[in-house]
């Protein structure tokens, strides 16, 4: 992959101050604004302040390695108890808070996804032949995945801290009944049992949690759809055998489901279709409907958005698939293709065999699309490709979609180039989570996998990172390492406290490469000889103080 030098990154970042509406987490931004510039006159302009967060070194360590002026607390581990009955899952993923209170910012609810679990961390083996699994561990595995709600609050030290046995603590699983948000049945049925493979997720404007289903297919396999006249169930990527006690279908599962954080109610949205969803970025236009971004985070998959009819509505709607080398997006309507009409029986097989019908109409295979934020100073959307190896991109890169409709984003068209790659100039490698912190600055993380970390291509750059691209001070622009995983760990899910002083984070899979339960690979978070842990944990200190202090 062509390396980008920082004068080609400057000229693709192109955030000089777009005046957008900004989200209600957000500081005004009207001070960069072009206009509000031109009155400054040239010689009374300021040195750049010092920025107050510094680059690390990749590191190799088995801690969490924080640049000066952060610290960390751990806020909550694997099988930590949150009420009388429940325990917390395991591999946290993606994160959201969302305050009871906007007046009361510090005690809220915090939604946790659980992607899935390591066989040798919840049972004690690794089962390389599945047949021998259980009913009864299978049953554990299925406790472990899917979402907690947890309350928090900060304490009298100012610490965040979560509320055991509080009542809204709770958790969905994959035995949870969870009923789909549509007219037609899906296989039969008005609802699933089950939500796992939890990876990233979004937040609606009415303060809902959507959480997306990614890699379905390793808990109950796929159908396959290869003789229209045949379709089988085919288990090769049933990785955990699970179909051999329980015959849910895999129609059943990728979705991205919307949960109340106060009640835990959920449904599937059938509407943003089925397929390995990592995210879904809401933005919400002038007339109150929404637009969802979410991204098929596999090899040579695409990039979708969904435009609903009505505020609050994301039930009816249309989706789009998006072809990035002609800068389109393209319906899925089965009334408007007909070429989609040709080969499904009605809109809801559209939507169930998204990934076919996206290809039919030329959708863009694209390189891992994860995680879609949307950039609060130039409106642009930020799609993080993570790789691809079999096509020899290893080191991924960030696209930048720059929709026509720049505010309310309802356009067709759209221009798309590189924001940023991967590589040794820039200092890292596969970038996967991203978040905005209040005063803009961009943040995200790496997700180098267990079987390639600290080899080949990946050699320069140590255990997975977090990095953050600031948008004020004297480094800005500048790709800053501002913390290093734990030994074969990834940092997923970043989210920002309202008041940018905290970044909850979660620490997924540490020592997930460990031969046994002789013979670990990490000791994180409690070191010594103790089994690993996932776990959330709240980064603050100073240097966040001080970065909310800054300017645009």
């Amino acid at each position: 992959m062509k390396k980008q030098n920082r004068r080609s990154f400057l000229q693709f970042l192109g955030r000089a101050g777009v005046g957008i509406g900004a989200s209600a987490f957000l500081v005004n931004i009207q001070a960069c604004s072009p206009n509000e510039k031109s009155k400054t006159p040239t010689t009374d302009v300021k040195k750049p302040r010092p920025f107050p967060l510094k680059d690390i070194q990749h590191s190799l360590e088995d801690k969490l390695v924080l640049t000066n002026g952060l610290e960390y607390d751990i806020l909550i581990k694997w099988n930590d108890p949150i009420s009388e009955t429940d325990q917390f899952g395991f591999n946290n993923d993606y994160l959201a808070f969302v305050p009871f209170d906007k007046n009361n910012p510090n005690d809220g609810m915090l939604w946790v996804n659980h992607e899935y679990f390591q066989e040798l961390f919840i049972s004690g083996s690794d089962y390389e032949d599945k047949s021998k699994k259980t009913k009864e561990i299978i049953d554990i595995e299925m406790y472990s995945v899917g979402g907690s709600l947890v309350r928090i609050r900060k304490n009298n030290a100012g610490k965040w801290e979560v509320v055991l046995n509080d009542e809204h603590n709770r958790r969905l699983t994959a035995k949870t009944e969870i009923p789909f948000h549509w007219n037609d049945p899906i296989q039969g049925s008005t609802s699933a049992i089950g939500t796992f493979a939890n990876c990233s997720g979004g937040v609606t404007p009415w303060g809902t949690i959507l959480t997306c289903e990614e890699n379905y297919d390793m808990f109950y396999g796929e159908t396959d759809h290869s003789d229209p006249k045949k379709p089988f169930r085919n288990l090769d990527g049933d990785y955990y055998g699970w179909s051999q006690h329980y015959d849910y279908p895999p129609e059943h599962y990728g979705w991205v489901v919307e949960v109340n954080p106060l009640t835990g109610e959920a449904k599937k949205l059938v509407a943003l279709g089925r397929c390995a969803h990592e995210c879904a970025t809401v933005h919400e236009t002038k007339d109150g409907r929404l637009v969802v971004y979410s991204g098929d985070d596999s090899n040579d998959e695409c990039l979708y958005k969904f435009i609903s009819n009505e505020p609050k509505n994301l039930k009816d709607g249309k989706l789009y698939v998006a072809n990035t080398t002609e800068g389109k997006w393209i319906s899925l309507d089965y009334n408007e293709q007909e070429i989609l009409r040709q080969n499904f029986a009605n809109q809801t097989e559209v939507l169930i065999r998204l990934r076919e019908a996206a290809k039919l109409v030329g959708g863009t295979p694209l390189n891992r699309p994860e995680d879609i934020e949307i950039d609060p100073i130039t409106g642009h959307v930020l799609v993080a490709l993570t790789n691809n190896k079999p096509k020899g991109d290893y080191l991924g890169e960030i696209l930048k979609i720059v929709e026509t409709d720049l505010e309310d984003k309802t356009s067709l068209t759209f221009l798309a180039s590189t924001f940023l790659a991967g590589g040794e100039d820039t200092g890292f490698a596969c970038p996967d989570n991203m978040a905005f912190d209040p005063k803009g600055n961009l943040w995200f993380t790496s997700d180098i996998s267990g079987s390639s970390i600290n080899s080949g291509p990946y050699l320069p750059f140590g255990n997975n990172g977090l990095f953050m691209i600031p948008s004020w001070g004297d480094q800005k622009g500048k790709v800053i390492q501002i913390a290093s995983a734990p030994i074969d760990a990834e940092f997923t899910g970043p989210f920002f406290a309202p008041d940018g002083e905290t970044l909850f984070l979660s620490v997924q899979h540490p020592g997930e490469r460990s031969k046994d339960l002789e013979n670990l690979s990490s000791h994180w978070p409690e070191g010594g000889s103790a089994q690993p842990k996932p776990s959330v944990v709240c980064i603050s200190g100073q240097g966040l103080k001080d970065l909310m202090q800054g300017e645009f």
